[in-house]
């Protein structure tokens, strides 16, 4: 069976590559610690020497919009192009092809429907800056075939924590059940609190302060009893209008399972906090 040799919870900010490659004298101050900070984190994979990345994140109304909404999409194509026109334009993100394997996505998709998830899938999915980030930041090389699957945090109605968590575990068990000897890491990336268009976007912190500090905490404990009693879409709500995308770090604490990280590090930008979690296996889902 394949094993999961890595699951990575992070932040996706979409301008790191642009605030750490442009002309030092342009750089913002925080520059060259972020990029240390990275080049550290980066090497929480690399150690674990993966064949497989199955990736987890979240479309931008870029290709899934309010006509067509799923709450769980995974793809199933031989390749993904990636980058968006306004993401070029914007962030500075190059354009990028990963390469997929479809034979997993053609399992995990069976496995996932069997454990009472009811994804949609895509043949033609084109990938935004929630998975390209974290390939620039831990895979730059993007020598890896990836399993990509997108979770709606952004339009209502919205799966409950509860639901995320499990699907983390259901992910999981589709992984240690794949019969392959190829080695997989999970990476997911999400949000802590995050505010987008609305009045606290460009504060000199997050917009709550407080929330990032004790998501930190749990996620750094494994704490998944103290998330669930304490977050749900209200309480995200007022930490921010975009904070559900801690959504993805509770799914990503699914597939860890309920363990301590082993790797936490995080980064104030003044209006968000990033934030950069690595836990090894210990234990198989049930």
């Amino acid at each position: 069976m394949a094993q999961l040799v890595a699951t990575l919870a992070s932040t996706h900010h979409p301008f790191y590559l642009k605030a750490t490659t442009m002309p030092p004298e342009q750089q913002m101050p925080q520059a060259p610690k972020w990029k240390r900070k990275i080049e550290a984190y980066r090497e929480t994979l690399a150690r674990t020497k993966p064949d497989i990345l199955v990736m987890i994140g979240s479309d931008h109304f870029h290709q899934i919009f309010l006509d067509n909404c799923p709450q769980f999409l995974i793809g199933k194509a031989p390749r993904y192009d990636a980058t968006f026109y306004n993401e070029e334009r914007e962030f500075g993100i190059p354009k990028y092809v990963l390469e997929g394997d479809e034979e997993m996505s053609r399992f995990m998709h069976q496995h996932l429907m069997d454990q009472n998830f009811d994804f949609a899938f895509s043949n033609e999915l084109k990938i935004d800056h929630s998975i390209i980030c974290p390939i620039i930041t831990v895979r730059p090389q993007n020598d890896l075939p990836v399993v990509p699957i997108y979770t709606n945090i952004f339009a209502p109605p919205l799966h409950s924590p509860k639901r995320f968590y499990e699907l983390g575990r259901a992910i999981r068990k589709a992984i240690d059940d794949f019969p392959s000897d190829k080695r997989v890491a999970a990476i997911g990336t999400g949000h802590l609190s995050l505010e987008l268009g609305g009045p606290r976007q460009f504060m000199e912190t997050g917009p709550d302060p407080d929330f990032d500090r004790q998501a930190i905490e749990w996620l750094r404990a494994g704490d998944i009893d103290s998330i669930l009693a304490n977050v749900n879409h209200e309480t995200m709500a007022k930490s921010g209008n975009a904070t559900h995308g801690f959504l993805n770090f509770i799914l990503m604490l699914g597939v860890a399972g309920p363990e301590g990280a082993d790797y936490v590090d995080n980064l104030d930008l003044f209006h968000t906090m990033e934030a950069y979690f690595t836990w090894y296996p210990k234990e198989q889902a049930a």
